[in-house]
């Protein structure tokens, strides 16, 4: 399945990263490479994580308080990437990004 990163997705991932690297050294490149690892995860067994609300997933980072919101469409063989958020942003921030 291809993985699909929304251009939303893709300023959280950089906002994150960047508010991390100004935290510690290497601490920015370290959140990514967790991300990514989490996205192997998620591309090649997207149903092991827990439906999140309605149609969408979540697969939570670890070391980071992070979730990746995603919505796996089968027919279209493809995993699209709605949010990278902080687990207690408010969920009301995504879910608008279900709807395309």
């Amino acid at each position: 399945m291809r993985v699909l990163i929304r251009p939303e997705a893709r300023d959280d991932l950089r906002n994150a990263s960047a508010w991390y690297a100004k935290q510690g050294p290497g601490l920015g490149l370290s959140f990514l490479a967790a991300i990514r690892q989490q996205l192997l995860q998620i591309r090649e067994r997207p149903e092991a994580f827990p439906i999140f609300q309605s149609q969408t997933r979540r697969a939570l980072i670890k070391r980071f308080p992070y979730g990746i919101i995603f919505l796996v469409q089968r027919d279209q063989e493809r995993i699209i990437v709605l949010a990278v958020l902080h687990c207690g942003r408010d969920p009301l921030l995504w879910q608008a990004r279900s709807q395309f």
